[in-house]
């Protein structure tokens, strides 16, 4: 008898899918796409309504010849792809390279790996939704144009290897915009006298408060620009009465953050858990697809972690609300469930925040079977979901504004202080929205004043400041950057901030995004020549247009076709007026072996390399190794820095050929304190040798 066919794109997903449907079903996975445009040419037919030509990667002929014939011998082929754009064209390539003449192929649609939602998917499949998949098409089609199009011209003006694209070339733009803002600000000085007060009562029941002079007690605006005039109203205050003129008490609610969407995640995991946007998917879909949690076998954790919407489920609310009122009393549950409304630009993906499939499975219970990422993920997740229909926290927030009367200048000045004191921890008591650091904010406690209280002066404390240029932006602040403008979609701010840094247009050093020279050359080209492509409202504008052909609302041809028409005008222009650019070597304190003169570093088609500066004349070179100052410990020699045929980076000896120790870990050059081996760096705050089995935490400095 034949089974029931299910695809997936990964064999984790296939693992847990497989446990819930049972014996009657046959599971494959695709590993991501069997189709896309060639590598070595455009692959858009532009005189024919930008027909896309696709083909098979060399890699994926085997696996799809596979999946070939396990359509073949199926009753019926289930396509169970992610639900979003994405997944739609991963399950249309994959009916359109392993359709037969009878091939019944139906689309499931779930956010979570759990029993009730797959019965539920696989009890209402569908068609394809060939909106969906122009959608991604359309996106896919348009960041060929810009990259096969414009990368060839930089090749020629800037250096080989280089590489734009659509969005991420707005991301680079970002960035360097920033910096120059940075480079181009100019500091003033300004001043801020803050006064140590207490009320004018026996010295050793006195509690001293501060307060700051915020203008005149007429609301005029106090601007202190130097040590002068700051030195002037001090002095002007110490002989100055004080006395308290407002009182104002509020009792203040702090609602607690939604579930997370993917920007919040990756925001939110880069604060707390100074995760990657990258690293934090590739936890997510971990948890997403299923993993092994003791006698439950292989489950999936969390609901789909490609998302833009807040919505949760009545169910899982329910579940949330009785779990809160068992584990912290009734008085952390709100009278009404809180539904979130979704306000990011755009809102298209997946239907549902990320949140843990079941809020029984505390992340304490399952921790002996994740991996230490996985839970510190899971547990971020969890708590926001948790917090997030739990009852408001409460404050009493107070405000005391102070008179300064000075007899001598006539001039009077307001000073104010102001306190919040929780009454109440609400949500609070689990779980806290990170900030970023410039929204960092501090309250003082106050005693208790009234209207008339008389205080007395203890100290007065001038403080010379400078205005602050705006900060580089860190891969939270950048993320909530892209998602304020609408630009890109929550499955592409990972692949956005992973190639830009790839191509080294942009560094990232102590988690502060700067970009490169290379960058700032790349990005005033594409700026003179392609403003249009990498002007920000312009992309904006065109993920709406996206959003058009899934929506039906517009047609793919004609989003591309008005794309393409100004677009090759720019190119024509950019190649007969594009002149080449220098990119300065950057000088190393090596010389050449071969004739003295200074060696330098060099960027080649397959990345850095070491050459003389007397090139041509000289034509000594040499591979580029970024040295650790760190011994091998099986031949002595220097321990460098490589990158593999995957640019994935590696520590290896200097001695290669001849030897041939390497490792993932990076090499630390303090000995293993067990066996004086070699330690490495593990899991960011640890050391792991790699002679013995020792394993410790770092030592901080």
């Amino acid at each position: 008898m034949k089974k029931k066919l299910v695809i997936v794109e990964s064999p984790a997903k296939g693992r847990t899918l497989g446990k819930i449907l049972g014996k009657g079903y046959s599971l494959k996975a695709s590993i991501g796409h069997v189709r896309d445009l060639p590598r070595s040419q455009l692959g858009v037919d532009i005189e024919n309504a930008f027909t896309p030509k696709y083909v098979v990667p060399r890699a994926k002929g085997k696996l799809v010849n596979e999946l070939k014939q396990a359509v073949k011998t199926a009753s019926v082929v289930y396509l169970a792809t992610d639900p979003d754009r994405e997944g739609e064209a991963i399950s249309w390539h994959l009916a359109e390279v392993t359709r037969t003449d009878k091939t019944s192929y139906r689309r499931v649609i779930f956010h979570e790996i759990t029993d009730e939602a797959i019965k539920r998917a696989f009890s209402h499949p569908r068609s394809i939704d060939m909106r969906l998949v122009n959608a991604q098409q359309a996106r896919r089609i348009l960041d060929r144009l810009v990259g096969y199009k414009i990368s060839p011209l930089l090749w020629q003006k800037v250096r080989r290897g280089l590489s734009a694209g659509r969005v991420q070339s707005v991301a680079v733009r970002i960035i360097v915009n920033r910096e120059r803002e940075i480079q181009q600000f100019v500091p003033v000085e300004y001043w801020t006298i803050e006064a140590e007060l207490a009320k004018k009562i026996p010295a050793d029941k006195a509690v001293a408060f501060r307060a700051m002079l915020v203008s005149l007690i007429d609301g005029t605006k106090l601007n202190i620009h130097n040590q002068k005039e700051a030195t002037g109203i001090s002095n002007e205050l110490k002989r100055a009465s004080y006395s308290v003129v407002k009182v104002k008490a509020k009792k203040v609610t702090r609602q607690p953050a939604p579930p997370f969407i993917t920007s919040s995640l990756q925001q939110e995991a880069w604060r707390k858990l100074h995760f990657s946007a990258k690293n934090t998917m590739r936890i997510a879909q971990q948890l997403y697809e299923g993993l092994s949690i003791g006698n439950e076998g292989s489950v999936g954790l969390i609901t789909y972690m490609r998302t833009d919407s807040t919505h949760v489920t009545r169910s899982a609310i329910v579940e949330v609300r009785e779990f809160i009122s068992n584990k912290y009393s009734s008085q952390f549950v709100p009278p009404h469930a809180r539904y979130f409304i979704r306000s990011v630009k755009g809102a298209q993906e997946a239907h549902e925040a990320i949140r843990p499939t079941k809020v029984r499975r505390e992340p304490s219970l399952i921790k002996p079977h994740l991996t230490a990422d996985q839970f510190k993920l899971y547990e971020l997740i969890w708590k926001r979901m948790v917090a997030s229909q739990m009852s408001a926290a409460l404050f009493d927030n107070t405000t005391v504004d102070i008179k300064a009367k000075c007899q001598d200048s006539r001039r009077d000045y307001l000073f104010r202080a102001s306190s919040s004191v929780s009454t109440f921890p609400g949500f609070t008591i689990l779980y806290t929205e990170g900030k970023d650091e410039d929204e960092a904010k501090k309250s003082h406690p106050l005693p208790h004043l009234e209207k008339g209280d008389e205080l007395k002066l203890i100290k007065l404390s001038p403080e010379q400041r400078f205005t602050q240029p705006p900060p580089r932006f860190t891969e939270a602040t950048l993320i909530k950057m892209l998602e304020q403008w609408g630009i890109g979609r929550p499955s592409t701010y990972a692949p956005i901030l992973s190639t830009i840094q790839e191509r080294e247009y942009v560094t990232k050093a102590k988690g502060i995004f700067q970009p490169t020279e290379l960058g700032i050359v790349v990005n005033d080209l594409l700026d003179q020549y392609f403003n249009d492509i990498i002007d920000i409202k312009f992309t904006a504008r065109m993920e709406e247009e996206l959003d058009d052909i899934a929506s039906d609302t517009r047609e793919w041809v004609n989003v591309v076709q008005d794309f393409y028409a100004p677009f090759e005008k720019s190119l024509e222009k950019a190649a007969q007026l594009m002149e080449k650019v220098k990119l300065a070597d950057e000088v190393t304190e090596e010389v050449c072996p071969e004739c003295g003169k200074p060696i330098v570093i060099k960027a080649g088609r397959y990345g850095k390399f070491l050459a003389c500066s007397g090139y041509p004349e000289c034509k000594y070179t040499k591979s580029y190794q970024v040295k650790l100052d760190v011994n091998c410990p099986e031949c002595g020699s220097e321990l460098v820095e490589k990158i593999s045929k995957k640019k994935r980076i590696f520590y290896g000896c200097s001695n290669y050929p001849n030897c041939q120790f390497a490792t993932y870990l990076k090499p630390l050059p303090q000995p293993c304190p067990r066996c004086g081996g070699l330690l490495t760096l593990y899991r960011r705050k640890w050391a792991k040798c790699t002679k013995c089995e020792y394993r410790g935490k770092l030592q901080q400095d």
